[in-house]
């Protein structure tokens, strides 16, 4: 029976940052995958979805007929699309297996890696089996990170038969591009999904929306702004609509929907795409076998990102990344990874700060977003100001013929206020969040972040004047351009008496 002195259960990113930074340790490491490689942020996830997101963005700017050129007999080939995507990801999965190989157990004296394929089961708190294709084998260690991820949560009542009726996991496995889909599910995943089909405009694309709006945890002006742009690009949005039933005939997918107002609607579709979110992969592990339980949620309940058991720390189990309850972000994840595999090596380590994260979501034009929004702040009774600046006020969004987009900075309510939030959409928007985040991580004053120089062009200039516009110093005037500079503050009520 072979001995490590780390197993990871799962090569998604938490998983496989948790074997690097232990390999920095010197530490001899197994890895164990029952699945692809690199998990759901390489195959049937963050990589694989993004590609395809480029592609269709691609093709949508080469369409385009309003930038003095035009491309003649424009044609996708849904095949070869997909092909491209499974070549991105084998990509990064080969760049993965060459530095497992090159830390192999045959190769390397100091730290050591290795890689088995097959489904982990605790046996007790120190022994897996892997059971693989052809057989399973018993291994042991002294530590382990569980880090299993998460798969498409299933809607109550449907069927997910992988061809006419899928997750976001068969998106790979079509053949062509549906005639007309039906998207359930209006957050980040359905969002994405339905920006890709629509930009490729071979797909009559249906988004069902069970609140009044798209990414209902969004302020209002976000969720309108993603929203009118999906419509814009011809996705047809069925706000608070209800799903009934499905019924199945030979050669379409009868759907029928029901609405808040009382009334319902039946439409046609090809392929109906559940994306109501994600739940974590925990039950095949055998928790139970080490005195675990798994939250209502399915995650694993973790303290310092030791695995909790009985309201006590098992200190060389840990887990990290989706299964940890925590946001599902692929960032999370790989800092989460890093930091059990610091603990494990008895390293000084920081907590991970969860306010500040940022998130990108690839629509058309992309979105991000770092620390708290309006809603959230209301909810904390929490006095601030908001200031918008549209991208048409952006020197270099007006040169590429790309003004769809703008910035929204939420600032404290006090006479040095600190950045609580922001948000921005148009292009480039996940390139230029994380400077906002770094501002909001230092907690630096909004007198102190306007010392800074913003270079000429770049649409981070439009931080740079939304900021100004907080203090009343923005170039361009609210009063000249109010559609396209506004301002507000909030103060909870009982601090107006």
């Amino acid at each position: 029976m072979k001995e490590y002195d780390l197993i990871v259960i799962g090569s998604g990113p938490a998983g496989f940052s948790a074997a690097m930074r232990a390999l920095d340790f010197g530490l001899k490491i197994c890895i164990v995958e029952g699945a692809h490689l690199g998990g759901a942020g390489i195959m049937n996830g963050a990589l694989t979805s993004k590609t395809m997101y480029e592609l269709s963005m691609d093709y949508a700017v080469a369409a385009r007929t309003d930038r003095g050129y035009r491309s003649g007999s424009l044609s996708v080939d849904f095949e070869m699309v997909i092909k491209t995507v499974i070549h991105a990801a084998k990509e990064k999965q080969y760049q993965m297996l060459s530095q497992i190989e090159t830390f192999s157990e045959e190769k390397s004296s100091s730290g050591s890696l290795c890689l088995k394929k097959g489904w982990a089961k605790f046996v007790d708190p120190y022994t897996i089996t892997v059971t693989g294709h052809d057989a399973t084998e018993t291994l042991k260690a002294k530590n382990f990170v569980i880090a299993t991820g998460a798969k498409p949560r299933k809607a109550p009542g449907l069927e997910i038969d992988h061809e006419r009726i899928i997750n976001s996991d068969d998106l790979l496995s079509l053949k062509k591009f549906p005639e007309r889909m039906l998207i359930i599910g209006s957050g980040i995943i359905g969002c994405e999904i339905a920006t890709i089909f629509s930009n490729f405009k071979q797909t009559e694309v249906h988004l069902l929306d069970r609140a009044n709006r798209v990414l209902p945890y969004e302020d209002d002006d976000v969720s309108q702004f993603v929203s009118k742009n999906l419509e814009d690009n011809g996705v047809i949005i069925h706000h608070t609509a209800h799903l009934r039933t499905i019924n199945k005939y030979p050669d379409h997918l009868e759907v029928i929907l029901d609405y808040d107002a009382g009334n319902s609607k039946v439409i046609e579709v090809d392929v109906a795409l559940v994306a109501i979110g994600r739940v974590a992969n925990t039950e095949k592990l055998g928790l139970s076998n080490i005195g675990v339980q798994a939250t209502e949620r399915g995650t694993i309940e973790i303290a310092d990102h030791c695995v909790l058991r009985d309201g006590n720390n098992i200190c060389h189990i840990y887990a990290a990344g989706d299964i940890s309850g925590h946001t599902q972000l692929y960032s999370v994840a790989e800092f989460q990874g890093r930091l059990a595999a610091e603990q494990i090596a008895d390293t000084p380590s920081y907590p991970l700060d969860y306010s500040h994260m940022s998130t990108l979501m690839f629509f058309k034009p992309e979105l991000a977003s770092v620390g708290l929004n309006e809603k959230q702040l209301r909810e904390k009774k929490i006095a601030h100001k908001v200031a918008y600046y549209s991208n048409k006020l952006v020197n270099r969004a007006i040169a590429m013929r790309s003004t769809n987009g703008f910035i929204k900075i939420i600032v404290s309510n006090e006479e040095q206020p600190r950045i609580l939030g922001m948000r921005a959409g148009g292009p480039q928007a996940s390139a230029y969040i994380v400077s906002v985040a770094h501002l909001i991580n230092q907690g630096n004053s909004l007198q102190e972040v306007l010392k800074i120089f913003y270079p000429h062009p770049s649409l981070a200039e439009g931080i740079q004047e939304c900021l100004r516009a907080l203090s009343g110093k923005s170039i361009y005037k609210p009063e000249a351009f109010p559609e396209y500079i506004k301002f507000k503050e909030w103060v909870p009520e009982d601090e107006l008496v």
